[in-house]
C-alpha cells in the first residue's frame, strides 16, 4: 500500500510504501466506538461530590405533626423525598469510571482508524517536521503554506523547538506515536506521519 508524501507546499509530491497491516485494515465501526468511549471513561477524574442525608445540614425537628395534616408523615426533611434533602445514590469522587480494552483489541481498533483516515484522504506522510527555533509562528506559517488548519502531526521524535512551537496552536498536536491516541486521531481534519515514524506505528499497531 503506498500513501501520498507531501511536499512543503501541501502538495502530493511522490508514494511512500507503508504496511497494510496498519494502513489497510477493515473499517470496524463497533471497535472504534469502544476504543474511543473507553480512553474518554479512563480519562475522566473522580471530581464530584453529592450528600447523602446524614451529610446534608438540615434540622433533625420534625417538620409537622403525624397526624391531621393531611399530608405524608415525615420525620425530617433531609429525607431525599424531599427537595434540598440528601442523595439517594449519591456520586462520590472515589468513583471508577475506568474500562477494560485488551491490548489486541487496542491495537486493532488503532489500526482500523488510520486505515479508514487513509482512506478518506486524511493521512499524507511528510519527511521530517523539524525547527531551527522554537518560534510558533515558524510552525504556523509552515502549515499555512500547506493549507492545514486542523492537523495532528505523528513525529518520530518531538524534540524542544517542536513542542515548544506547537502548543500554542489551537488546531495543532505533535506527538510521538507512543502517544497517539483514537480521540485525536478521529477529531483533527488531517493527520501527517513522518517517514520515520511509520516503522515505529507498524512495531506498534501491526
Amino acid at each position: 500500500m503506498q500513501l501520498e508524501l507531501l511536499n512543503e507546499q501541501g502538495q502530493a509530491a511522490s508514494k511512500v510504501d507503508v504496511p497494510e497491516t496498519v494502513f489497510d485494515r477493515q473499517y470496524n465501526e463497533a471497535l472504534i466506538h469502544q476504543i474511543v468511549v473507553a480512553y474518554r471513561a479512563n480519562g475522566r477524574q473522580g471530581t464530584r461530590a453529592q450528600k447523602d442525608r446524614q451529610q446534608v445540614r438540615h434540622s433533625t425537628k420534625k417538620p409537622f405533626k403525624q397526624k391531621g395534616t393531611g399530608n405524608a408523615r415525615a420525620g425530617m426533611t433531609s429525607s431525599p423525598l424531599w427537595r434540598g434533602g440528601g442523595r439517594i445514590f449519591p456520586n462520590l469522587p472515589e468513583e471508577n469510571f475506568t474500562q477494560k480494552i485488551n491490548k489486541k483489541m487496542y491495537r486493532a481498533g488503532m489500526a482500523s482508524i488510520l486505515s479508514q483516515l487513509a482512506r478518506e484522504g486524511r493521512l499524507a506522510v511528510v519527511d521530517s517536521l523539524k525547527l531551527d527555533s522554537p518560534k510558533t509562528k515558524a510552525l504556523a506559517d509552515k502549515f499555512k503554506a500547506m493549507n492545514l488548519e486542523s492537523v495532528m502531526v505523528i513525529a518520530d521524535e518531538v524534540d524542544e523547538n517542536l513542542y515548544l512551537a506547537s502548543r500554542n496552536l489551537k488546531n495543532v498536536f505533535v506527538v510521538e506515536p507512543r502517544y497517539a491516541d483514537p480521540v485525536s486521531l478521529v477529531h483533527f481534519k488531517k493527520v501527517l506521519v513522518t517517514k520515520a515514524a511509520i516503522d515505529q506505528l507498524k512495531e506498534m499497531f501491526a
